[in-house]
């Protein structure tokens, strides 16, 4: 089956999808913030464990700090997964765009849908960042 196209009807679908493909890019470097984010998180907890395993006299103040740790790196976890979900559903409006222009069908409410969860996912990633941001600052403003 092929479909005849004019070139500006293929223009138009890529002008379409090139706002979507600037948003996965901003998304993106989100992701990787925050995939450095979890790696010093993790790099501090193996180095606090081997510090517990060789030092008993300071292990309450260690065991407090993992478990900061271990909160910061669930918020983290939380946030890679939101924003992967964003990333997924921006794709697949993407995709949909495109076919609803070769195929001549009206998918208006399917993008719309599409776009407005993944704004959500986003925003539910970006205030995971901002509570595990918080728990990291916290000994800077003098809480534990």
């Amino acid at each position: 089956m092929t479909i005849d196209l004019p070139v500006t009807a293929i223009a138009h679908a890529i002008q379409l999808a090139v706002a979507p493909v600037f948003l996965l890019t901003g998304v993106a470097s989100i992701l990787s913030v925050l995939a450095n984010r979890l790696g010093r998180i993790i790099d501090r907890t193996r180095f606090l464990h081997s510090k517990a395993a060789s030092s008993v006299e300071a292990n309450q103040d260690i065991q407090a700090e993992l478990k900061s740790l271990k909160q910061r790196a669930r918020l983290i976890h939380w946030a890679i997964a939101l924003c992967t979900t964003c990333l997924l559903l921006i794709c697949t409006v993407v995709a949909v765009l495109f076919l609803g222009s070769f195929m001549n069908l009206d998918m208006a409410m399917m993008i719309a849908l599409l776009f407005i969860a993944a704004m959500l996912t986003l925003i539910m990633a970006l205030l995971n960042f901002m509570c595990e941001i918080y728990l990291a600052t916290a000994n800077v403003r003098g809480k534990p």
